[in-house]
């Protein structure tokens, strides 16, 4: 499949690295579902993608192999985009099956500190400033209290299930207090490390980058407890949102 000499060429063409790892990405995911390159399997793939991922994700898979083919000679094969409808940006939001392929990527690779970011970031609600000062203690208890001004206290709520599998993750590590989330060096990780980091994995995923940011979660939350639960008021409780306008 020439992938290495694939990547070469992309770097001849002077694209920037984190293009070239998307390419990569869609092309190696594409000989992973079928061996032959050929104008059916193609077909199968596109469909694959429609059915897993927001338009703007397809596409960028799309125009991954549509490089390809131009590398491989076989222009003659390329795949159509899909229509991407233009949206608010309360809507660029990551969809639950990007959400869901993510999760699952990190889980498989064992990546168990981003996938517990992602997972708490989608679970919670929380706002990344306030993802930073959770602590191991949190997760024992189930909950984490935030004061705000004017003296209230916001409370966010750890699911059942996620506590129980970041239990097990601390347990793994014999972590018994202290920040949740750490970077290399042992210290509190920042806001702008998690930002960069969701946009390394973005790109590493062939997921596309302009959905893949720590509010984006918090969106997802929100639209999931609305698809589960329709009680506005309740849910501008949750987020700690002073109007419910905020929220709807």
């Amino acid at each position: 499949m020439n992938i290495e000499n694939f990547g070469t060429y992309l770097r001849q063409g002077n694209m920037a690295e984190n293009t070239i790892a998307a390419y990569l990405y869609a092309v190696k995911e594409y000989y992973s579902r079928h061996k032959e390159l050929n104008k059916r399997n193609l077909l199968v793939y596109k469909t694959y993608l429609i059915e897993k991922f927001k338009p703007k994700t397809v596409n960028l898979r799309i125009q991954a192999m549509n490089k390809y083919l131009d590398y491989m000679n076989k222009s003659r094969l390329r795949l159509k985009s899909v229509k991407v409808q233009q949206r608010s940006y309360l809507e660029n939001v990551i969809s639950n099956a990007d959400y869901a392929f993510l999760k699952n990527k990190l889980k498989k690779e064992e990546n168990q500190e981003w996938y517990f970011v992602v997972r708490f970031l989608a679970a919670t609600g929380a706002r990344v400033s306030e993802l930073i000062q959770m602590k191991v203690e949190h997760v024992q208890i189930g909950y984490f209290d935030i004061y705000t001004k004017g003296g209230k206290i916001r409370r966010i709520y750890i699911p059942k299930s996620l506590r129980k599998e970041a239990t097990e993750w601390l347990n793994s590590t014999n972590r018994t207090s202290g920040y949740l989330f750490l970077n290399r060096f042992g210290e509190r990780i920042t806001t702008r490390g998690i930002s960069g980091q969701l946009k390394k994995l973005a790109v590493r995923y062939g997921i596309d980058p302009a959905v893949v940011y720590p509010h984006s979660f918090r969106h997802r939350f929100a639209k999931s407890f609305l698809e589960r639960c329709n009680d506005i008021a309740f849910l501008a409780d949750l987020m700690g949102h002073e109007s419910i306008e905020t929220t709807r």
